[in-house]
């Protein structure tokens, strides 16, 4: 079953595209604003309709952030006509650009043809957003914006285990065992360390707040 994100701040649109695709076979997710169509986005879906025009973050500026961590395609929905506007989503990334109104058979066929089309050659992406950071499982790199985080091998491993279970309290020996492995030679202290220093390259992009001390637990990741 192929996951479609439907991102419109109309909710009459995204019921009827809901309902529409539903029929069709597909699992539909969906998204009234921007900062929730990146939320959804990180689900690996395998095709995103984008309006332009939503709330807190247009559907162009969502494109920019999403588009070198998502593969799928995403197809732009607006009312916008203009030349310039359609240069702007392809500049941004996007694959196609539907006109409202539409035929929802028309855009039904143009949904199965990128759908093909990229699952020819589509790498299925492992990305997850927390804020401004980007952590992307597959090629195992943090980004803050457009720049990637420099870490050690078991830096990343922590960030890794943590943010992949947002919110789970991990102590210092889970993270020790699941880490360097329960034979290894040394001891949890050197968690604290490691810690420090994620953080440390974390705050010069202000997302250090995402490594959460509980106090006589151990930590954990928040968004």
């Amino acid at each position: 079953m192929y996951k479609i994100l439907v991102a419109d701040d109309e909710e009459d649109v995204v019921s009827l595209l809901r309902d529409y695709f539903e029929l069709g076979g597909y699992l539909v997710m969906t998204a009234y604003s921007g900062t929730q169509a990146i939320e959804k986005a990180a689900h690996s879906p395998d095709i995103i309709l984008l309006d332009v025009n939503m709330p807190d973050m247009d559907g162009l500026n969502v494109c920019r952030k999403i588009r070198d961590h998502v593969t799928c395609p995403i197809l732009f929905l607006t009312a916008r006509v203009e030349d310039r506007d359609k240069i702007s989503g392809f500049a941004s990334g996007g694959d196609d650009y539907i006109i409202k109104p539409f035929s929802l058979d028309e855009l039904g066929a143009r949904v199965n043809a990128h759908i093909r089309r990229d699952h020819r050659v589509r790498v299925q992406s492992n990305v997850r957003f927390f804020g401004d950071l980007t952590i992307d499982y597959n090629a195992k790199t943090v980004s803050a914006g457009d720049t990637e985080i420099h870490l050690a091998v078991k830096e990343y491993r922590i960030i890794e285990l943590l943010s992949v279970n947002c919110g789970q309290v991990f102590d210092k020996e889970r993270i020790y065992e699941r880490i360097w492995g329960y034979d290894s030679d040394g001891d949890s202290s050197v968690i604290a360390e490691h810690i420090r220093r994620i953080r440390a390259k974390l705050s010069e992009f202000d997302e250090e707040y995402h490594i959460e001390t509980v106090w006589g637990m151990g930590y954990r990741w928040k968004r």
